[in-house]
């Protein structure tokens, strides 16, 4: 499985940006997926979660209310829609999907940059 994740760049405080996470021909079905971030410095944190069918999401609670994640699987791809940034959103987002939680299949990063 290969996820190429895009959407990140440059926002002001209040902004927003979407993300999308697309997967390869070869994903197979049934894989959850997720939404990782790291901030320089600071260890990777789980940012949200969606089961396969998207009827189960998982938000941490710095982004409840202002994040959601979304799926269309007959398009192979995750989005995850970021409103009211804020400067503490800054870091580089990698997408992930696997069985249940164990996220074995990442995408390459894509850079958030939230500016004051």
């Amino acid at each position: 499985v290969q996820l190429q994740a895009s959407g990140g760049g440059l926002a002001q405080a209040g902004g927003s940006l979407r993300l999308s996470c697309a997967a390869s021909r070869r994903t197979s079905s049934g894989l959850a997926a997720a939404w990782f971030r790291q901030a320089p410095g600071k260890e990777r944190e789980l940012v949200a979660d969606i089961s396969w069918s998207g009827g189960t999401a998982y938000y941490v609670a710095s982004v409840q209310g202002r994040f959601t994640i979304s799926r269309d699987n007959a398009k192979k791809t995750v989005y995850l829609q970021m409103n009211s940034l804020k400067p503490e959103d800054t870091a580089v987002y990698y997408c992930a999907a696997g069985p249940g939680s164990r996220y074995i299949y990442w995408g390459q990063g894509t850079l958030v940059t939230v500016s004051s």
